[in-house]
């Protein structure tokens, strides 16, 4: 019998095991679907195995906001099932995002599946029209995500996002507003990334030490 290398981590188990497995999951789904399997420890590079292709995710690219978020809540990340986010080219995508863990409890990365649901909800829009029936109530807006490959790109996109939000650029806004968009920003996860505050400093206009006076007060509690 040959001899199996031993795996060096109970990590690398995960990932090994779970990497044939995305090719099922799009096999049974078909094109409309894509599984991304993510390994946090490599945080600018995250992406280890893709299958199919929805987001254009390939290996070696950084995680999206949605990972930012999961790699935010640490060991509070829970299963998310079904929710629902739009591509930057306008596609409506439903995905599942399920956290991995090691053989200690601690995440160490994602399994994601995107389905494009766009035809679908065509298709649902024509045979609406073709039985008469009325046209089902707009659902509330969907965030938009970006799921670039490259993770400066995608904070670059949370802060146009909030820069939209606030209809002016980041550097005009006041403290008030700049501790706002800071704390949206670690909610979303930017700040367990790296490297981020110089990153983060840089684009808003501010020294590092501000940004950490920023972080202290948000952390203390203040208005």
């Amino acid at each position: 019998m040959r001899d199996v290398p031993e795996p060096t981590s109970t990590a690398d188990a995960v990932f090994a095991a779970l990497t044939p497995v995305i090719d099922g999951i799009v096999a049974t789904f078909g094109q409309s679907c894509e599984v991304v399997l993510h390994d946090y420890r490599d945080q600018e590079h995250s992406v280890v195995a893709v299958a199919g292709s929805v987001t254009g995710r390939t290996v070696g690219d950084a995680m999206s906001e949605i990972g930012l978020r999961v790699l935010a809540a640490g060991p509070d990340a829970r299963n998310e099932v079904g929710y629902v986010t739009r591509a930057q080219d306008g596609r409506v995508l439903k995905c599942t995002t399920l956290p991995l863990r090691d053989g200690d409890g601690t995440l160490i990365g994602a399994l994601c599946i995107n389905i494009d649901v766009s035809a679908i909800k065509r298709a649902t829009g024509v045979l609406s029209d073709l039985l008469g029936l009325s046209a089902l109530e707009e659902p509330s807006p969907v965030t938009t995500t970006n799921f670039s490959g490259d993770l400066d790109q995608v904070v670059e996109s949370l802060v146009e996002r909030a820069e939209r939000a606030h209809a002016v650029p980041v550097a005009a806004l006041g403290r008030t507003e700049r501790l706002t968009l800071v704390r949206e920003l670690n909610d979303a996860g930017v700040f367990g990334l790296r490297g981020a505050p110089g990153r983060i400093a840089k684009r808003l206009g501010i020294s590092r030490t501000g940004l950490y006076n920023d972080l202290a007060e948000l952390k203390a509690g203040k208005p």
